[in-house]
């Protein structure tokens, strides 16, 4: 059984002075007690002594100055005979001793202030002289280590500063004027020359003046330990840096949030999912931000952090405040923050008059919002759009993005995203051009082996004078799940709601009904929280659908409205009568029930009519549901097999390898992607990620998306009829 009450703390925690203080009320203590109890003097001498002899021998231990030694020797003896002689006379309780005392107390408090205060002035003053002597020695070496390694001439060491932590330090060169900067391989012959241990760097960044150059000795390999996250969960403010791990001088790397967009990339298995889980933790110790999660390929980034609300029922609120588990509900939340950036920038107009500035002041009232999306490959091209939107335009209005992606290429990351967002994140790669296309100032000293190490990569972001810099070598705190759920009760309490000027659009009334459209969905078989009920026991709300596109439509049309979901048993929800549930469009289930469907359930295809001008198709979040109007002479334009191929991937649940498609098919997987790649070149289409099909928590590999291929076919069918 756990004991709350208040350990007890014996720590004496007493500066010198009151230490003396406590010692001159201890002497007339016993001198008043020991008057009316007869208590013999030379006790008082024998205690005086003891003290006098243990205070020499602490101070000879601690190599304190022998008049200082003196002194409080003094002090002792001098405690000792005042109490003896007042003891001996019986005048404890008379003006006069206690006038005596008073005056011994008040010269006892000043000399032990003034003691201490003279020996951590000399103490700092003999580190002082130890750290100049040590950074001088370590100035001469490097002089004559660049004038021997580079032939070096009229160059400066300005000083050689070591690190706080002790793994260590920096050398400040000024470099002559006809050799501004040390050669590209200057990394690698200082290592070799400094027989630095393995896990030591060397790291050379650009000074505060033109012609300065810093040199970052790191002798102890920081990146190679695990850092566990800080214990330190108080109340933050999103003005504030988020700190995300530690650099190699184990001084923290954080990056701004409240004005800037990030990007976050790594391969798999470089720790990226810890660094979002850091990031997360960060935004979630904010008093001033919400966080909304997209994440279209299952919402793993908000699973541990809704377990506290949805499943254990410890948090009373959804840490998360939205989560996009499918690219529809992506869809709806982008529109939402879309729209809400235009209202705020509007509504908040004499707020930000009244802080003089062009940018909505952030406060528990009107928080910040926090877009935090992952597998941004998998995003088809309608949704990077509306993300670039936010981008661009969301910083004035303090809407801002984390974005992750496993690599930094152009076909993964938008020229929006690279360009507005200034601080960059790339984790542990193989290939060095990724780095160096991340990285502005990557170039040739921007090395992959300098954070070889899990959970160890290069972060770039504004200093705390808003300049960029370089990026540098960091290794990421580590988190994990059952941390995650320890800390989320403590987190929930600080939470704050998005202002209601920010969902008054159209679109935001789809704000208040997204659990009930989320939470069926990522706990189909487990029993939900009371805590969830007064976020789902409401009617949903779902958007209607463009019948071209089959995107939801957020701006106009009424939208289609369901009874209240039980959310006690979820996975029974779907199959109720009375309170039917939308089927998760863009979900595998989804698609694959609507397959599966009988014909009989299925109203008849309407005849072609003779004033039908080409085939219409209507499509359903990239399902063709109905093809109509073709003329009886005229071949259907839609290739054959492309149908069957988008029918397959549908029936698989909305993506499939290559090697399945083409057994599905009965062709040969050569075969099949050289005819299907000619019939999307035909028409424009290209597949997002280079092709690349992610299923599960698998490894990527060339495949085809059910949206792809029903925009091939809303693309041939179109040509048609121009």
């Amino acid at each position: 059984m756990a004991r709350s009450a208040p350990a007890l703390d014996w720590a004496w925690h007493l500066t010198p002075a009151t230490a003396a203080a406590v010692v001159a009320g201890g002497a007339y203590s016993i001198a008043a007690v020991g008057q009316t109890s007869g208590l013999p003097a030379s006790y008082a001498l024998l205690v005086g002594a003891a003290g006098a002899a243990a205070q020499g021998g602490a101070d000879l231990y601690q190599r304190r100055p022998r008049g200082h030694l003196v002194a409080r020797c003094t002090a002792w003896l001098t405690v000792g005979g005042w109490t003896a002689a007042t003891l001996a006379t019986g005048t404890a309780l008379t003006w006069t001793s206690t006038g005596w005392w008073a005056a011994g107390t008040a010269a006892g408090v000043t000399l032990a202030h003034g003691l201490v205060r003279a020996e951590e002035t000399a103490k700092a003053q003999r580190a002082s002289r130890r750290l100049q002597k040590w950074a001088n020695t370590h100035a001469k070496e490097w002089h004559e280590r660049l004038a021997r390694l580079f032939r070096l001439e009229g160059h400066e060491v300005e000083g050689v500063k070591p690190w706080k932590s002790d793994v260590g330090y920096t050398v400040r060169v000024r470099m002559p004027s006809d050799t501004p900067e040390l050669p590209a391989d200057a990394m690698r012959k200082l290592s070799a020359d400094l027989r630095l241990p393995k896990g030591g760097s060397i790291q050379i960044l650009d000074g505060e003046v033109h012609g300065e150059v810093h040199i970052r000795v790191t002798a102890k390999d920081v990146l190679a330990e695990t850092i566990d996250f800080p214990e330190d969960l108080s109340a933050t403010s999103i003005y504030q840096r988020l700190e995300l791990g530690l650099l190699p001088d184990a001084e923290p790397a954080s990056m701004p949030m409240a004005d800037t967009c990030a990007l976050e990339i790594g391969q798999t298995g470089s720790g990226k999912s810890n660094l979002i889980n850091v990031t997360n933790v960060q935004l979630l110790r904010t008093v001033d931000a919400v966080a909304w999660h997209l994440d279209v390929t299952g919402a793993g980034i908000s699973l541990p952090w809704l377990r506290s609300w949805a499943v254990d029922g410890t948090s009373p609120v959804p840490l998360i405040d939205w989560t996009a588990d499918t690219v529809e509900e992506a869809h709806i939340m982008l529109d939402v923050a879309i729209a809400a950036i235009n209202t705020r920038k509007m509504a908040y107009q004499d707020l930000m008059h009244e802080v003089d500035d062009d940018k909505i002041p952030v406060s528990p009232d009107v928080p910040a919002i926090i877009l935090v999306v992952d597998e941004i490959a998998e995003l088809p091209h309608d949704l990077l759009a509306k993300l670039d939107t936010v981008v661009n335009t969301g910083r004035a209005a303090r809407v801002r993005t984390v974005i992750s992606g496993l690599r930094a290429t152009q076909d993964v990351i938008t020229a929006a995203m690279k360009k507005q967002s200034r601080a960059r994140i790339g984790m542990r790669v193989s290939d060095p051009e990724e780095l160096h296309h991340l990285f502005p100032s990557g170039g040739s000293r921007l090395n992959p082996k300098a954070a070889a190490h899990k959970g160890s990569g290069h972060i770039g972001a504004p200093d705390e004078d808003d300049v960029d810099g370089d990026a540098q070598p960091f290794k990421c705190y580590r988190i994990k799940p059952k941390v995650i759920n320890a800390i989320a009760p403590k987190l929930a309490d600080r939470r704050p709601t998005v202002d209601a000027v920010s969902l008054d659009t159209e679109p935001g009334r789809y704000y208040a009904s997204r659990w009930g459209r989320i939470l069926p969905r990522l706990y189909k078989n487990k029993q939900l929280h009371a805590a969830t009920h007064p976020y789902t026991q409401l009617d949903v709300l779902w958007p209607p659908l463009d019948e071209i596109t089959g995107t939801p439509v957020t701006t106009k049309g009424k939208p289609r409205t369901t009874a209240p979901t039980p959310t006690t048993t979820p996975a029974s929800a779907g199959g109720s009568e009375s309170a039917p549930v939308r089927p998760a469009r863009f979900g595998s289930q989804a698609l694959a029930a609507l397959l599966a469907a009988p014909a009989a359930a299925t109203a008849p295809t309407p005849a072609p009519t003779e004033s039908s001008e080409g085939e219409v198709i209507r499509a359903e979040f990239g399902r063709v549901v109905q093809q109509a109007g073709a003329p009886a002479d005229r071949p259907n334009p839609v290739p054959q097999l492309l149908t069957d191929a988008h029918n397959a991937v549908v029936a698989a649940g909305g993506r499939m390898f290559t090697a399945d498609l083409a057994t599905k098919l009965d062709m040969e997987p050569l075969v099949l992607g050289s005819e299907l790649g000619k019939l999307l070149r035909d028409v424009g289409i290209e597949r997002p990620g280079k092709g690349s099909v992610r299923i599960g928590k698998g490894e990527p590999k060339s495949g085809y998306l059910s949206e792809t291929l029903a925009a091939a076919i809303r693309a041939y069918a179109t040509n048609n009829t121009q």
